[in-house]
């Protein structure tokens, strides 16, 4: 008897992928992106994956821009079995699982490569991370999506000493950016990232925090001169699929998945600090690129120490353990 996933097996053709209508098992996916961004193509990545090694018994049908559930509903709908899987910010599940928001504790992580041994699936980090997560939501961590690194931006002097912070007014994207930009004595303003545009133009906040890749796909470099390449912290989303769902499938189906995931992982990590290289020479025609010195960003280090301290102590050993585990492969 086959088995039913979703409630109804619906054929669905994205950028190329087609959910195999005779499929056993059709795993829905939710992503608030595009089909065409990234993201959401390594979820078609990953479905054309299992769908050929399980000889069309898997199948994965996505559901792109947000149709049936917004990025902060993600966790909540996978772990409930609303969806069967989903594609989400990681600090969605910072309420259920605090130390999620260790990738945003500034200067954590000392480079890419750094950022590359600290998520590797199997790491101290992704076992202390991904079975709490697990415990406390019901959504199992098949892989974590990059999607790159923090930047600054600025209108007139560049951001490039801790003390060009002071007194600004500064758009963040989460509570521990906004614990960072306190650490440097300015002041935070959350707003979302389709936000920032007019919110530069207009002069609403004076610096901005980003991903690199914002710069260009937002073109917000036409309203900010200057891009400070602090790469201070790493913006990551999360791959889950409900525990029950996972758990019905036979072990053999479970090992193709898990297989897969290892493999879209890296191809997405690959593909998005390829891309960030690219946007970071790309911008230089337009935009004042700065690189933080040596020195430089161990006067950043040494400015937000206390955000670090903050986290550990507001997060307790799991997050005490994140911290740990980040440093133990610098």
């Amino acid at each position: 008897m086959n088995k039913l996933i979703s409630s109804s097996i619906l054929t669905l053709s994205i950028a190329g992928f087609a959910a195999n209508a005779l499929a056993d098992t059709t795993i829905r996916v939710t992503s608030q992106l595009p089909a065409t961004h990234p993201v959401s193509k390594n979820w078609i990545d990953f479905g054309n994956l299992i769908e050929e090694k399980s000889d069309g018994e898997l199948s994965v049908q996505l559901f792109p821009s947000a149709q049936l559930f917004k990025d902060k509903e993600v966790p909540e709908a996978v772990g409930s079995g609303a969806i069967d899987a989903g594609t989400t910010f990681i600090g969605r599940f910072a309420g259920s699982v605090p130390a999620v928001d260790v990738v945003a504790v500034p200067f954590i992580f000392n480079d890419e490569d750094n950022i590359r041994a600290a998520v590797a699936p199997g790491s101290d980090l992704r076992k202390a991370i991904d079975s709490k997560i697990l415990e406390e939501t019901g959504a199992r961590v098949l892989w974590w999506q990059a999607f790159g690194r923090n930047v600054y931006l600025s209108n007139g002097d560049a951001i490039t000493e801790p003390g060009d912070i002071e007194g600004k007014k500064v758009r963040t994207y989460g509570k521990v950016h906004g614990w960072t930009i306190e650490a440097l004595n300015g002041a935070p303003t959350l707003l979302s990232g389709s936000k920032q545009f007019l919110a530069y133009q207009q002069g609403a906040v004076d610096v901005g925090m980003t991903g690199a890749s914002a710069v260009k796909s937002r073109k917000l470099y036409e309203v900010m001169d200057n891009m400070t390449l602090t790469f201070d912290s790493a913006i990551e989303f999360l791959a889950v699929i409900n525990n029950d769902v996972y758990e019905s499938l036979s072990d053999e189906e479970q090992a193709i998945i898990q297989e897969a995931a290892r493999t879209v992982e890296q191809q997405l990590r690959d593909q998005v600090y390829a891309e960030e290289a690219q946007t970071v020479e790309e911008m230089k025609q337009y935009m004042n690129v700065v690189t933080l010195t040596p020195e430089q960003r161990q006067s950043w280090q040494q400015a937000t120490q206390s955000v670090v301290d903050r986290f550990v102590e507001e997060t307790g050993e799991t997050g005490a353990a994140a911290v740990s585990a980040i440093r133990s492969v610098q």
